[in-house]
């Protein structure tokens, strides 16, 4: 069977790098098609592709603000020609979904969220006052492009990470999905069953709507340690002004990040998710007695509910740490369990071809 893979970027590992790092591994012969292309910037399985990227990729300057470019971004997308395939999986949180594909050819979309910069989050993105009232053109083009090319005759399937993601796209796109969770490897990461060191960790994407600053905000003026790790547009900007306890460690390695989490006193989670794959991987390093749901563990609690991250409280509301134990993270997602990576991968291969289990599809 020949495959294509469509993604929006490949310039770094985020939640939606990780999916398409199971589906390369799975589908070792796929192609992928994307707007951007950064090598050596993900993983080996997919660098292993082969990798076909829009004519935006090749301008100057691209790799460090291709985001600047997103009006441009439907015109690249539909400039594919993908012809020849079995199947077309689309990895998306922006245009990806909205690929030109040849009639007949099977399209399956892993929708992470519809194009939050045009939709439920265009304030966080665009700002307010003139410039949101200069943007607002641009936002009503692009909501008319990604509406027209989500319809039935484009898009055969949609697939949801989470219940909440499936109910925007009923509402964006009168679309039903079926819900697959994105596979965790929580085989990757194990308790130490250790006491935790003192420090509290973020693992920072540093775009609107991961709210970064306000964890920042968080620390300042406490004699905690907060450690972040990760790298995006407003790091540099929020690193300056960042209080002396915060420490910014830029990228680092997953199995880095996987040592953090085992010995952190907690995970710092402000944002609102569609799922959070970084807060069940931290459920996965704490300690059984945190995951049992110890008393005294309860301080810097965020909990995940049908997908999306609740941050309890203001800036200046986390946990004293006198006292306090490994912060927990509940998840009504059952991506905690081990087996969770393969029976993932497994569903999402089953709605390309006609599994309708779960919410049904249109």
């Amino acid at each position: 069977m020949r495959v294509a893979l469509v993604h929006d970027w490949v310039t770094g590992m985020r939640g939606g790098e990780r999916v398409l790092d199971v589906l390369a591994r799975a589908i070792p012969d796929a192609e992928i098609y994307t707007l951007f292309h950064r090598r050596g910037t993900t993983t080996p399985a997919i660098d292993g592709l082969k990798v076909r990227a829009s004519p935006l990729n090749g301008l100057p300057g691209v790799q460090r603000h291709y985001r600047k470019l997103l009006p441009l971004y439907p015109w690249a997308i539909r400039k594919f020609e993908i012809k020849g395939y079995d199947l077309v999986l689309s990895v998306s949180h922006a245009v990806a979904k909205n690929v030109r594909t040849e009639p007949g050819i099977p399209h399956l979309c892993y929708c992470l969220t519809p194009m939050r910069y045009v939709w439920d989050q265009a304030d966080a993105y665009l700002g307010h006052g003139l410039r949101r009232r200069v943007a607002d053109p641009l936002v009503r083009a692009l909501r008319r492009h990604d509406v027209a090319h989500s319809g039935p005759n484009e898009i055969d399937r949609f697939v949801a990470i989470s219940s909440s993601v499936a109910e925007r796209i009923q509402h964006r796109y009168e679309r039903g999905a079926n819900v697959v969770h994105p596979p965790v490897d929580c085989e990757r990461i194990r308790p130490n069953e250790k006491e935790p060191e003192d420090f509290y960790l973020l693992i920072g994407g540093f775009v609107p709507y991961k709210r970064d600053a306000l964890a920042i905000e968080a620390f300042r003026g406490r004699s905690d340690r907060l450690v972040i790790v990760g790298d995006g547009p407003s790091r540099r900007k929020l690193q300056a002004r960042a209080p002396q306890n915060v420490e910014f460690r830029g990228r680092v390695s997953d199995e880095e990040v996987t040592s953090l989490l085992q010995r952190c006193r907690a995970l710092v989670y402000p944002q609102e998710e569609h799922f959070g794959i970084a807060a069940v991987e931290a459920q996965a390093a704490a300690p059984s007695g945190d995951r049992r749901g110890n008393r005294s563990s309860r301080r810097g609690v965020h909990s995940i509910s049908r997908g999306a991250a609740k941050e309890e409280g203001r800036a200046g509301a986390l946990p004293g740490s006198s006292g306090s134990r490994r912060g927990r993270i509940h998840s009504s997602s059952p991506s905690g369990d081990r087996r969770s990576t393969r029976c993932s991968c497994r569903r999402i291969r089953r709605s390309s071809h006609g599994d309708s289990r779960g919410s049904p599809g249109s």
